[in-house]
């Protein structure tokens, strides 16, 4: 083979493998703004197919962040606004063990007690919430990590600073006015 096939060869499969490594990026239009968060799939494999089937069905169109903590987290993607729960898959495997941590901009998934009970809802940590990371949960097992926002913390840190209390089902740390999540799509990766 001449040295200019193979270097043209070479180039196609770099640029071919490049492409394919690209991890998915979404964007979650709120209320408030727009957040764009890059989805770990290299590391989160089951979460991330789970979470853009939800995108791909438009599950989360409507839905509301449901629960705030200021110095904590945002969750949303299971409840409207009148706080009815929307019907989801079956749960998933918990992939805390992946190595990622739940650091501050980082989208993780909600859970039970049962580690094995994530569905639709997730979170997005507004500051380092180590005790979530696997090695340091009371369980053992974790909150698995599966994103981080790119662009838009100024967006999350406008809804973790809403005005929370007790609202339909919820004792505390529910909006009182309501953080709705208008759409979730996927984006092409730069």
């Amino acid at each position: 083979m001449k040295l200019g096939t193979f270097l043209g060869v070479l180039t196609i499969l770099v640029t071919a493998s490049a492409a394919k490594a690209a991890n998915p990026v979404v964007t979650i239009e709120t209320s408030m703004g727009t957040i764009k968060v890059e989805l770990y799939e290299d590391k989160a494999p089951i979460t991330v197919k789970n979470f853009l089937s939800y995108v791909d069905k438009k599950h989360y169109e409507g839905l509301v962040f449901h629960r705030v903590i200021e110095n904590f987290m945002i969750q949303g993607g299971g409840f409207d606004k009148d706080l009815k729960e929307r019907k989801t898959d079956p749960p998933i495997k918990n992939e805390a063990g992946n190595g990622l941590k739940n650091e501050r901009g980082t989208l993780a998934m909600a859970r039970t007690r049962i580690p094995d009970s994530a569905t639709s809802q997730f979170f997005i940590n507004v500051k380092y919430n180590d005790f979530l990371d696997r090695a340091n949960s009371a369980d053992n097992v974790g909150y698995a990590v599966f994103g981080r926002v790119t662009e838009g913390m100024d967006v999350v840190d406008k809804i973790r600073k809403v005005s929370t209390g007790a609202k339909g089902m919820f004792d505390s740390d529910c909006p009182k006015e309501d953080v709705i999540i208008k759409s979730i799509k996927r984006v092409e990766a730069k």
